[in-house]
């Protein structure tokens, strides 16, 4: 299965839930959950499974879970 990877910058605490891609390539995510208990992680998943539409077991945090900065993979 192909994959490819997104870097993510995380804006938790948002008033909505959304995802854009920036200008230069990365996308913003803005998230209702807040950044404990892997909440946004959650959030982060469900969010980019339904903007590409794919499962949410395809979809992984690579790297930076704890961070603002994420590199997320999506199998297709």
């Amino acid at each position: 299965m192909p994959a490819f990877f997104i870097r993510v910058k995380v804006k938790p605490n948002a008033r909505v839930s959304a995802l854009a891609e920036a200008v230069d390539g990365t996308w913003l995510a803005q998230l209702k959950a807040p950044p404990a208990d892997g909440k946004a992680n959650d959030e982060l998943i469900a969010l980019v499974a339904r903007h590409f539409v794919c499962s949410r077991s395809s979809v992984s945090v690579k790297s930076g879970a704890a961070a603002r900065l994420k590199l997320v993979k999506i199998e297709e």
